[in-house]
């Protein structure tokens, strides 16, 4: 599958929106495309996935390394892979669109901002294209995508700027529907506030997508000793999923379900927690629908559950269903499963915002002693917890629960602020842990 990455020259300068008309325009020309991200993102994978009708893959080096992310990239299906970057083309040391882009070995499609600009716009992709060498990155910027640009003398005005070896790929109008929602944490889901079809289709209407197709190329495959899952488990398990548990990256629920009996259970519905060896609670949005979590029974079954002995692993949004209580912005305090030591509060502010890396100070469902794993946290609420409090992790990399942890641990459950991804190993160690 040949692919290019779509890289930015900052952040909100429009490369969803980008991605999205640019899948469009691809598939209107016939092309399957595959949708992925760069970066740790689950929100903007979700418009891929709405737009595409099939997941986005998730490409980050400090997650994955190098061979994890190449064989993410070809778990997918297609003629051509469309890698959306993480904000701007070379920003961020942990795993910057250029070092996906790097480990592909494909090449960069520049999203620039043509509002108030045209031979700035060509100075800027030069600019972009001769810093790769200047740093010594193996990185190819082929040509952009001049985002709000308008048609005629603009255009032409943009294209006859660009020097030789910069290629136009076409322009995204500027126009009030291609805007998506924000909120904290980013864009609004896909299925909430997707584009309007016909909005998306004539902004893929002024994008050459031949030109993207043979632009792109195709990545070195992954070591084939390392492509290899280990064998099923005897476990099963359930994995909540609503719009309060909406993080999940694909390749953790088919790592899931490839070793393991995995069923689906809804909080926010009231489903009763299924009969199960291990519960995985994802990251999500519990304090949207923190009225909703306290009035249903779901939870308090799971504190119950946990209380017996089930094994419980949850990621941030996952991690706050887990404690006692959740406080919002607004000061309204609801109740959770109560199996954590905790009680969490919501600021107007992220708390945190970084790659991670955690040391298992003994063994937990996660990791092995001494083992280490890489992750990422974002969120806007922040953990207070017992002084007696126990936790799994010493944050080698990161701020985790109280700036030198991670891993809150009670019973045989496990809280996190840091998601995880299945090439960390961790949810293998999950399943081998709850099946014993």
């Amino acid at each position: 599958m040949r692919g290019f990455v779509l890289g930015g020259v900052r952040s909100g300068v429009g490369k969803t929106v980008a991605a999205l008309a640019i899948v469009r325009a691809l598939e209107d020309a016939g092309y399957d495309v595959q949708p992925a991200k760069a970066g740790p993102d689950f929100i903007d994978p979700s418009h891929h996935e709405a737009v595409a009708n099939r997941p986005s893959r998730t490409l980050d080096v400090w997650l994955q390394g190098t061979d994890g992310l190449r064989r993410n990239y070809y778990r997918g299906e297609g003629d051509v892979c469309v890698v959306e970057g993480v904000m701007g083309l070379y920003d961020g040391d942990g795993s910057s669109t250029a070092m996906v882009a790097e480990a592909l070995e494909v090449p960069v499609v520049l999203v620039v901002d043509a509002a108030a600009g045209m031979e700035s716009v060509a100075a800027t992709a030069l600019g972009f294209r001769e810093y790769a060498d200047a740093i010594g990155r193996d990185v190819e910027v082929a040509g952009i995508v001049a985002q709000r640009a308008h048609g005629g003398r603009h255009e032409a005005g943009i294209r006859e700027a660009l020097p030789d070896g910069l290629t136009y790929f076409g322009r995204i109008p500027p126009s009030g529907d291609l805007e998506i929602p924000d909120r904290h944490l980013g864009l609004e889901m896909g299925d909430e506030a997707a584009l309007p079809s016909e909005a998306l289709r004539e902004a893929a209407e002024t994008l050459e997508a031949e030109r993207l197709a043979e632009v792109a190329t195709e990545p070195p495959r992954p070591d084939a000793a390392a492509d290899s899952v280990a064998g099923s488990t005897d476990a099963r398990i359930a994995v909540a999923s609503d719009a309060a548990f909406c993080f999940r990256y694909p390749a953790t629920i088919e790592r899931l379900r490839e070793r393991a009996d995995v069923v689906s259970f809804s909080p926010i519905a009231d489903d009763p927690v299924p009969d199960c060896d291990g519960v995985y609670l994802p990251g999500g949005y519990p304090e949207l629908h923190a009225d909703d979590l306290e009035a249903t029974g779901t939870l308090a079954e799971l504190g119950d559950r946990a209380g017996e002995g089930l094994a419980v692993f949850g990621e941030c949004g996952g991690l706050m269903a887990m404690s006692r209580s959740l406080t919002t912005t607004d000061g309204d305090r609801y109740e959770m499963a109560d199996i954590l030591p905790a009680d969490v509060t919501m600021h107007d502010r992220y708390q945190a915002l970084n790659h991670v890396e955690l040391e298992a100070t003994d063994a937990t469902l996660t990791a092995g002693r001494g083992e280490r794993l890489r992750g990422h946290e974002f969120h806007y609420s922040s953990a207070d917890v017992d002084d007696d409090a126990r936790f799994a992790f010493e944050t080698v990399r990161g701020d985790g629960i109280d700036g030198t942890h991670d891993g809150l641990l009670e019973h045989e459950s496990l809280g996190t602020y840091a998601h995880v991804h299945a090439e960390s190993g961790a949810f293998d160690r999950f399943l081998e842990s709850v099946s014993r």
